[in-house]
């Protein structure tokens, strides 16, 4: 439209809501907010149901070959240049294989009758309810389990689960996934990052049992740490010219991508919130506030080695919160440094034996190979003195 047709063009009124209404338009749209989000899931539910069906009957048609590998190429091939003639480039060699793959990786997918695609048999009461259920995706049906159709889970999203090989570990991200409401991208990020091997490293057969069935239970101040944690995303150099102020500036300004691998639970409340004791004043460089703990958690961000003092300041800073901000309802206040390296004896000796409120993590800007968390878990497990079990980091390509 040119200057001059604007001009013209009649200007829209301003539109008034009448008094009383505001409630009523927000009903309404999270009604249609809802309907559309149903809309999506159901088209996602049939071709992540579509491609399930059509890898098992692949998988059937190879059983009755004669040559197995040769039997199986030939056919994916026929079949990919008859259905591409039909259907386009969805059906490639590849997109067969992936499939295959799928059907084979999740063989119970359809099994139950009450497969979270049939929504009829979770109706919600009112349309209100429904809005509500939509925006929270931390709500698992009780009906699921991990390996069945979940609605909340696109063909995208099963394709980045079909690259974990481990069962423990897949189960764990398809719960978080849905718990978390993590789109196809940030769910892909978190299976690189190894999430769920960082997590397991303090953790004994039974936190291993816990995560695998039911995800990250975040009921102790331990629970909502990790070692390491990775900054990838910042995109930075891992270099010592590297200052804290950079750093913080980097993670404020991907605060979202920040927020997604501190984890469930944190708020961001401010950065360099100043403490002021006689005159004298300190600056812890980021607070949080942790919603599931409910306590405030303070995080420190050093460029070099952890330090006694570095320890004594965050002291300082979390008997601050805990005797002049945190709410009488409050639990404890949490402190976090992040650091590019630590002695562990020093942390442990420097705190008391008991210390449930002052953690010291590694940082890393990229995702951490298989070998690196291998080693970190056989150190994890030998310091804790037990046996060490068979772990498996094999990762498809």
């Amino acid at each position: 439209m040119t200057s001059k047709e604007q001009a013209k063009a009649p200007a829209k009124k301003a539109l008034t809501i009448p008094q009383g209404s505001e409630a009523l338009l927000l009903v309404i749209r999270q009604i249609w907010e809802a309907a559309r989000a149903q809309a999506a899931r159901s088209v996602n539910s049939a071709l992540v149901q579509a491609n399930w069906l059509i890898g098992k009957q692949i998988v059937q048609a190879e059983q009755g070959g004669e040559s197995r590998a040769a039997y199986n190429r030939r056919l994916l091939k026929t079949l990919s240049s008859a259905l591409q003639q039909e259907y386009g480039n969805g059906f490639s060699v590849s997109s067969l294989q992936y499939m295959r793959a799928f059907f084979l990786g999740y063989p119970h997918l359809l099994e139950i009758g009450h497969a979270l695609h049939g929504e009829s048999r979770h109706q919600l009461r009112s349309a209100k309810q429904h809005a509500v259920r939509v925006n929270s995706p931390e709500t698992i049906e009780t009906s699921w389990s991990p390996g069945h159709l979940h609605s909340n889970l696109s063909w995208t999203h099963y394709r980045a689960l079909l690259k974990v090989d481990r069962q423990e570990a897949r189960d764990f991200y398809e719960i978080e996934a849905i718990r978390n409401g993590w789109s196809a991208r940030q769910l892909e990020r978190q299976i690189n990052s190894l999430l769920f091997f960082r997590l397991l490293k303090s953790r004994d057969k039974k936190g291993l049992l816990t995560l695998a069935n039911a995800g990250q239970q975040i009921e102790n101040p331990v629970d909502a740490i990790k070692d390491p944690y990775v900054l990838e995303f910042l995109d930075l150099p891992e270099s010592h010219r590297l200052v804290e102020s950079k750093l913080e500036e980097a993670l404020l300004s991907q605060l979202q991508e920040f927020l997604l691998e501190l984890g469930r639970g944190f708020a961001f409340i401010g950065r360099q919130c100043r403490i002021t004791l006689d005159g004298d004043h300190f600056y812890p460089d980021l607070v949080f506030y942790h919603t599931r703990l409910k306590c405030y958690v303070l995080i420190d961000l050093k460029v070099e080695k952890l330090t006694h003092a570095d320890l004594g300041q965050m002291q300082l800073y979390v008997h601050y919160y805990d005797r002049e901000v945190a709410a009488p309802d409050d639990n404890p206040t949490l402190g976090l440094i992040l650091c590019t390296d630590k002695n562990d004896a020093m942390v442990r000796y420097v705190l008391d034996e008991k210390n449930r409120q002052i953690f010291a993590s590694n940082y890393q800007f990229h995702l951490p190979s298989e070998e690196e968390l291998r080693k970190e878990l056989r150190r994890e497990i030998q310091s804790l003195g037990e046996p060490q079990p068979g772990h498996s980091f094999r990762r498809k390509t």
